[in-house]
C-alpha cells in the first residue's frame, strides 16, 4: 500500500512539472556581434605585423617617382634606429694597425722577372669585387618585384644615396690622409677597406628595408655577405684585417645616418610598412660575427739542433653561432669557426742563405741562393772580410756579385720565385657547449658560454719555382783522416781543391716543387667568453664579445728550399753540392722535416650581429 501511494505521488508530480513547460515560448538563438582584432596572447611567443596587408599578388613597381604612404604606419623619430655600433667597430680597426706583416707581395715582371727580393702570391678571387654590391642589388630587385618593403622608392633612394655619400666621404678622407700601404705594396690608401664599407652599407639598406619589416634572415644574409667580402679582402692580400674591421664600422655608420637624416627629412612620408615585433624575452639566437684573433702569434720548430720559426699577424676570425635557451638564463648552442691566421715574418725560412752559409760553402752557395725565394740581397761591399774574399772570388770567375750575375743568359739559374698557395694557418672548429644569458635590462644583457669542440687545420703551402742552364763544376776532392783534421763529429775533414765554373750553357732546365707546408693535426678545443649584448629591437641584437679558446697541436713543417739542385747540376756538381752540404752539420740537401707540439692560446675580440628567435 505504501509503495502504491508513493508511485501515486510521483505521477502527480511529473504531471504538474509538465504543465508548467506547457504554455512556455519558444527558445530563439541571438547571434553575437563577432569584430576582429589582434590581441597578444600572455605566455606565448608571436610575431605581430602591425601594418598595411599587401595585395594578394604583388604587382612590379617601377614607380621611381611616384610617392605614396600606406595608411597606420608609424614614423620614425630622427636618430630612432641608430645603434652606434660602427663607432666601437672603426675604434677597433684603428687599434689594430700597428700590426703590419713583413709579407710583401711582388709582380713577376720586376726586373724582368728576375728580382726575385720578394714572394709572389698564387691567391686571388675577384668574387669580393661583386659581392659588396649583394645588398643593394637584393633591395632593387626585391622592390621591383613588387615585394613592398620599408619604403616608396623616393624615400629609398634618398636614403641609399645618403648613406652611399657619407660612407664615401668618410672612407676617401682617410684612406689619402693615413696613406697605410696596402699588404701587397700596391698603393698607400689600405686604410680603411672601401670593398668592405660598401658590402656594410648595403647590408644595412637589406636589413632596413627587408630585414626589420619582412623577415630576420633578410638581414642574416646581408650582413654575412659583408663579413664574407671583408674576410676576402684580406685573403686575397689587398686588405689588413685592422682596415676590414674599420670598413665595416663606416659602412654601418653610413647606413644608419643615412637612414637617420631621411627620417628627419621625409618624417611619415613614404613608409609603406611597421617593424616587426617580437613579443617574447628568451635570448634564443643565431649570430654571424667577425673579430680578431689575438693570443698566440709565434711558432718555433726545433730539430737536431736546428731552429726554424715563424711569426704571425692578427687573425681574422668568422662565426656562425646560434643557441637555444629554455629560459632567460640557460640554453645550449653550438659554434662554427673559422680563423685565418696568415704570415708576418718567415724567419729561417726565408733567411737560410748567410753569411756564414756562403763561407763554408766556399762559395757555392751563392751560385743558387736566387733559386728559393727569400728576401736577401748579397752586398756588394762589407766590412766582413772573410765575405769579401768570396766576392772576390765569384768576381774571378765571372761573376759580379749581387744578383745581376746570377740572372745572366748563361747562368745555372735565370729566373725564380716562390708562389704562395697560402700564407695563413686557417683552422676551422664546431664546438657545442652550455650558454648562460643574465638580463641587465629591457636592452642589456652579459653572456658566457663553456664550449668543447673539434679543431682542423688547412697547411700553409709555399711552392718553388726555378729554371736555369745546367753547369758542371770541375774540381778535385779529398778526405783529409789525419789526427787532428776531423770534423767535429770524427768524420774525415773535406778538402776541394781546383774549384772552377764553365761559362758554356748546357741544357735548359725548369723546376717546380713544394719549398714549404705547415699543418696541423686535428685536434680538441675549450672555449669560453664574455659578451655584452644590447637588443635594440624586439628581435635584433648587436654583440660585443671576447672569447678565450685553448687547444693543443701538434705542427709538422716539410721543407724543401734546394729541390732545384739535382735539375740545375751535372752529376758529378750535384754530388760535390751533396758532399759539402753533408759536412756542414746538417745542412745537406734533402728535405728537411721539422715537428712540434704547443698549446695554442687565442684571444678573439670582436662583434655579432644576432637575430633573436
Amino acid at each position: 500500500m505504501r509503495q502504491f501511494l508513493l508511485l501515486i505521488a510521483v505521477v502527480l508530480a511529473c504531471q504538474a512539472k509538465a504543465n508548467i513547460y506547457r504554455d512556455m515560448e519558444p527558445l530563439t538563438l541571438e547571434k553575437p556581434e563577432m569584430k576582429a582584432e589582434l590581441v597578444d596572447l600572455p605566455g606565448q611567443s608571436s610575431i605581430r605585423l602591425d601594418m598595411a596587408v599587401p595585395s594578394a599578388s604583388p604587382k612590379m613597381d617601377f614607380d621611381f617617382f611616384k610617392s605614396k604612404t600606406n595608411p597606420g604606419v608609424k614614423p620614425y623619430k630622427f636618430m630612432d634606429d641608430m645603434t652606434f655600433v660602427g663607432i666601437p667597430l672603426f675604434v677597433a680597426g684603428w687599434a689594430l694597425k700597428s700590426d703590419k706583416a713583413m709579407f710583401r707581395v711582388n709582380a713577376k715582371a720586376e726586373q724582368g722577372g728576375k728580382g726575385n727580393t720578394q714572394l709572389l702570391t698564387d691567391f686571388k678571387t675577384g668574387i669580393d669585387d661583386y659581392t659588396q654590391f649583394f645588398g643593394p642589388a637584393m633591395v632593387v630587385g626585391l622592390k621591383l618585384g613588387g615585394y613592398e618593403g620599408r619604403s616608396d622608392w623616393p624615400r629609398l633612394l634618398a636614403s641609399a644615396g645618403m648613406s652611399y655619400l657619407i660612407m664615401a666621404a668618410l672612407v676617401n678622407s682617410i684612406k689619402y690622409s693615413a696613406k697605410e700601404m696596402r699588404p701587397d705594396g700596391s698603393t698607400a690608401n689600405s686604410w680603411p677597406s672601401g670593398h668592405t664599407a660598401t658590402a656594410f652599407v648595403g647590408a644595412t639598406l637589406l636589413h632596413k628595408e627587408y630585414g626589420l619589416t619582412r623577415s630576420p634572415w633578410w638581414s642574416v644574409a646581408g650582413y654575412g655577405v659583408a663579413t664574407a667580402t671583408g674576410v676576402m679582402r684580406v685573403l686575397n692580400n689587398r686588405h689588413w684585417i685592422s682596415d676590414v674591421m674599420s670598413g665595416a664600422g663606416i659602412g654601418i655608420l653610413s647606413g644608419e645616418l643615412g637612414y637617420a637624416l631621411c627620417d628627419l627629412l621625409f618624417k611619415q612620408k613614404g613608409l609603406l610598412r611597421n617593424d616587426l615585433e617580437l613579443n617574447s624575452e628568451n635570448p634564443t639566437f643565431f649570430s654571424i660575427s667577425m673579430g680578431a684573433g689575438l693570443g698566440t702569434k709565434d711558432l718555433t720548430f726545433v730539430n737536431e739542433g736546428s731552429t726554424m720559426s715563424l711569426k704571425f699577424r692578427a687573425a681574422t676570425v668568422v662565426d656562425a653561432e646560434g643557441a637555444y635557451f629554455f629560459n632567460k638564463y640557460v640554453g645550449v648552442g653550438g659554434r662554427l669557426r673559422v680563423r685565418a691566421q696568415s704570415v708576418k715574418d718567415f724567419g729561417d725560412f726565408a733567411n737560410y742563405v748567410s753569411v756564414e752559409a756562403i763561407d763554408s760553402w766556399l762559395g757555392l752557395q751563392h751560385l743558387y741562393e736566387s733559386a728559393y725565394p727569400g728576401d736577401y740581397v748579397l752586398p756588394a761591399t762589407t766590412d766582413d772580410q772573410e765575405l769579401q774574399n768570396t766576392l772576390t772570388y765569384l768576381n774571378k770567375v765571372g761573376y759580379q756579385g749581387e744578383t745581376e750575375s746570377v740572372w745572366n743568359d748563361n747562368a745555372p739559374v735565370t729566373n725564380s720565385y716562390g708562389i704562395v698557395k697560402s700564407d695563413h694557418i686557417t683552422e676551422f672548429t664546431a664546438s657545442l657547449g652550455v650558454y648562460f644569458n643574465l638580463p641587465l635590462s629591457r636592452h642589456f644583457s652579459l653572456g658566457t658560454k663553456a664550449l668543447i669542440g673539434r679543431s682542423a687545420t688547412q697547411e700553409l703551402d709555399i711552392d718553388g719555382h726555378a729554371e736555369g742552364n745546367i753547369k758542371d763544376i770541375s774540381y778535385t776532392m779529398g778526405l783529409d783522416n789525419r789526427p787532428g783534421k776531423k770534423m767535429s763529429d770524427g768524420s774525415p775533414m773535406l778538402s776541394i781543391n781546383d774549384l772552377m765554373y764553365p761559362n758554356n750553357a748546357g741544357e735548359k732546365w725548369t723546376d717546380e716543387w713544394e719549398y714549404l707546408t705547415i699543418g696541423a693535426k686535428a685536434s680538441t678545443s675549450f672555449g669560453t667568453g664574455l659578451s655584452l649584448t644590447y637588443r635594440y629591437k624586439s628581435n635584433f641584437s648587436w654583440r660585443f664579445f671576447c672569447d678565450y679558446d685553448y687547444t693543443r697541436k701538434d705542427f709538422t713543417a716539410r721543407y724543401d728550399p734546394f729541390h732545384f739542385v739535382g735539375k740545375g747540376l751535372t752529376t758529378g756538381a750535384g754530388f760535390l753540392m751533396e758532399t759539402a752540404g753533408d759536412y756542414e752539420d746538417g745542412m745537406g740537401l734533402d728535405v728537411r722535416e721539422y715537428k712540434t707540439r704547443k698549446s695554442m692560446n687565442y684571444v678573439t675580440v670582436g662583434l655579432s650581429f644576432l637575430v633573436n628567435l
